[in-house]
């Protein structure tokens, strides 16, 4: 039996034309007798009570972030609801804990109960897997994080770039021995950060093995930052400063530094995402502001689009950072 997909390919649209079609969204003329041609040679029938139960739940769409807890997923969240309220859709919020397999799970349910779109922060780069959705016509974006093979619409921050910054903004300060530690191996985001990192140390004539050697991959939370700050202090050649991936790893590197009776701004540190107390703490901290609010508005703001009907080429917003300087990288020997 035919499904979307194979009308889809029989007509030359993709599944979301075909499903805006018997949806009674707005599609060109020409295209739309294509799809219903090609419907009708292939025996193809939308089913008229899933296409109910799909309007009445036409209102919700899903989001799925890897970590409720982390400052920069609950702003992006709040920017995600306030937009889509201003057209009357409510939000499903899933929390996959950077879990593959339990993101699919909240997937397959987005498709169980017909949402009428999903925004996914994708758990991996390269195992997140969105085609189920894509074939079912349903509209996805993704935010922060696009997995490879997901032809969806995107809402970036342009990390490589943030972290090219923050790297030479320390290496600009006088520290010579700079760490880095970044993400889970595989998101897109630990990997755009770690290159920007990378770009930096090789353009001030740091060898590529010293870097490598001073880099730790981590799990994007305080325990995981904590770890791997406390094996870069056990390195012989012990570094004078570190990038830090994100705000969460940050605090774990904090108390790893703390711990050992090392104080910034000898030790420099740097976050690569802004927290309501980075100004509170003492030192306070040098960060990396990210646009998670505008982020999560300008996902919504695509996925609407896509609802009322768009059939523009797929898009990819990007939103830069912005360094925000504090004492935490004043320079080593600079302690007041």
């Amino acid at each position: 039996m035919a499904n979307i997909s194979d009308v889809a390919q029989a007509a030359g649209v993709s599944p979301a034309t075909v499903s805006r079609v018997f949806n009674g969204g707005r599609v060109t003329s020409e295209r739309a007798e294509r799809v219903r041609r090609a419907a009708a040679e292939l025996g193809f029938s939308p089913n008229r009570v899933a296409r109910s139960l799909r309007m009445q739940r036409a209102s919700v769409i899903g989001l799925l972030i890897p970590d409720i807890e982390n400052p920069f997923f609950t702003s992006l969240a709040r920017g995600v609801e306030d937009a889509a309220q201003r057209t009357n859709l409510s939000v499903v919020l899933c929390n996959t804990d950077e879990d593959v397999d339990k993101e699919r799970r909240y997937l397959d349910i987005a498709l169980a109960e017909q949402m009428a779109g999903v925004i996914v922060a994708a758990a991996s780069r390269k195992r997140t897997d969105l085609s189920p959705l894509a074939a079912r016509g349903m509209p996805v974006v993704a935010v922060d994080r696009r997995p490879r093979a997901a032809a969806v619409d995107a809402v970036m921050v342009d990390n490589q770039h943030g972290g090219e910054d923050a790297t030479a903004h320390l290496l600009e300060r006088g520290y010579r021995r700079v760490a880095c530690i970044t993400g889970p191996a595989g998101a897109s985001t630990s990997e755009d950060r770690l290159a920007g990192y990378r770009a930096a140390m090789h353009e001030s004539g740091v060898p590529d093995e010293w870097t490598r050697a001073h880099t730790r991959h981590a799990d994007f939370r305080v325990d995981g930052g904590y770890a791997a700050m406390r094996e870069l202090l056990a390195l012989r050649t012990r570094p004078d400063a570190v990038f830090v991936a994100n705000n969460l790893m940050t605090v774990g590197a904090l108390k790893a530094l703390r711990e050992t009776g090392i104080e910034p701004p000898d030790f420099g540190i740097l976050s690569f995402g802004d927290v309501p107390w980075a100004s509170l703490v003492r030192p306070p901290l040098t960060t990396v502001q990210l646009p998670s609010y505008d982020l999560g508005a300008s996902a919504a703001a695509l996925l609407q689009d896509r609802l009322a009907g768009s059939d523009k080429p797929l898009q990819t917003v990007v939103l830069r950072t912005v360094l925000q300087p504090r004492e935490s990288t004043r320079g080593p020997g600079s302690r007041s």
